[in-house]
């Protein structure tokens, strides 16, 4: 067998089987570039779910791990260390907030933002005890944990995990009426991607955000904005919230925040929501642990300079023009998304998103599909505008358009 074949069936022989990955083993990357085991390079169109905005190996990035791996990297938070006051300072300051409660995961930033919305609901606006109840939108990925896919539309992400937590209300994503109908006395928070990424890069409609936001304010409910995927320069601001000036309640970071060096994660939100936590009563061992920290502020720093936000502006146009060039080809039926992140739904009859994507794969491109025949294209938001036309000239010969 090949290195690729032997380090695939290795894997699979003594790893639970709950992906699908593409069969190519990765050993090197730099840049937007990955290399296998067997020396073939891969332009990375994914970038790690945006967990990779700012490229693999930035060397702003190493360096400052680098450098924190030689002091501190773990306290956990029964102390105080010397990164952990900056990082909250300077995260709470870029997000117009007040206050950071660090943790790890994507996931546990959103199981952090319903333990908060629950606990607010009930110390704060005064919901009876048990009874508070969270909006959120069909189509929806927020993690993978029980609660989590207790909300979750999709069979896959669903199916088996019963019995699943209560005090969820699903309406269709982008429905405003539906909504506001959705909302009671008992409602605590509206938690919402302000683009759904794994339903397969889906914009909402214009004004809908807005509407969300004048809702929530109105009814006394906190707006809860999901930025994991959409946030930190991907879609060419710092937030996608920002497309069409909102602010919400709460915002949930996490992915880009670690630049893809460590996991980082975030809630970040007012004191007076977040000031409902005492001791004990929620925490985690790494989260907010110095090396967390150091990577973090590193990262914010890049942040604010704009320029990776005016990259995926400047570059994101050209994707989405070219992108929908090929709509009305009989390849592709429909393109959807913002700056440096695309949604391609193609013709069935030209093959299923995973048989593309396998198809790119052979010319050197790695994409991911979703939902049957989308694939989702967010390549590191420092890809050059050549190395990215070339990744799209490789999908159109794919595609024979």
């Amino acid at each position: 067998m090949s290195r690729t074949q032997d380090a695939i069936a290795a894997a699979e022989a003594h790893s639970a089987h709950n992906y699908h990955p593409l069969p190519v083993v990765v050993a090197t990357a730099e840049g937007a570039w990955m290399t296998d085991v067997e020396g073939r390079r891969y332009l990375d169109l994914l970038a790690g779910y945006s967990a990779l905005n700012f490229g693999h190996g930035n060397r702003r990035l190493i360096e400052a791990a680098k450098a924190q791996l030689d002091r501190v990297t773990l306290t956990s938070r029964a102390f105080h260390h010397d990164r952990f006051a900056d990082f909250c300072t300077q995260l709470a300051e870029f997000c117009g907030m007040e206050t950071v409660l660090p943790m790890n995961t994507g996931a546990e930033a959103v199981e952090t933002a319903v333990k908060t919305a629950r606990k607010w609901g009930y110390r704060v606006k005064g919901v009876p005890d048990g009874a508070a109840r969270i909006v959120v939108a069909a189509g929806n990925f927020h993690g993978r944990t029980t609660t989590v896919v207790s909300f979750s539309t999709d069979p896959e992400a669903r199916e088996d995990h019963g019995p699943y937590t209560p005090g969820f209300d699903v309406v269709p994503y982008g429905d405003l009426q539906a909504l506001a109908a959705a909302v009671t006395d008992e409602t605590v928070a509206v938690l919402l991607e302000p683009i759904q990424g794994e339903a397969g890069v889906l914009v909402p409609p214009p004004g809908y955000l807005a509407g969300v936001r004048e809702l929530t304010r109105e009814r006394g409910v906190l707006f809860v904005a999901d930025e994991i995927q959409s946030g930190l320069g991907r879609t060419g601001r710092s937030f996608a919230c920002e497309h069409e000036g909102v602010v919400p309640d709460m915002y949930l970071l996490g992915k880009a925040l670690g630049g893809g060096v460590v996991p980082v994660s975030a809630v970040v939100s007012s004191a007076e929501v977040l000031g409902v936590h005492r001791p004990g009563e929620h925490g985690s061992t790494f989260g907010g642990n110095p090396l967390a920290c150091a990577v973090a502020l590193e990262v914010l720093a890049m942040l604010r300079t704009g320029e990776y936000q005016q990259r995926a502006a400047e570059l994101g146009d050209h994707l989405h023009r070219e992108l929908n060039l090929l709509v009305g080809s009989g390849a592709v039926r429909e393109v959807r998304g913002r700056g440096l992140w695309a949604g391609v739904d193609l013709d069935p009859g030209r093959g299923t998103g995973r048989e593309i994507s396998e198809r790119l794969m052979a010319r050197g491109v790695l994409v991911k599909d979703t939902h049957g025949s989308t694939i989702r294209i967010a390549p590191p938001l420092v890809i050059s505008k050549e190395d990215l036309d070339w990744g799209l000239e490789q999908l159109r010969e794919v595609l024979a358009v």
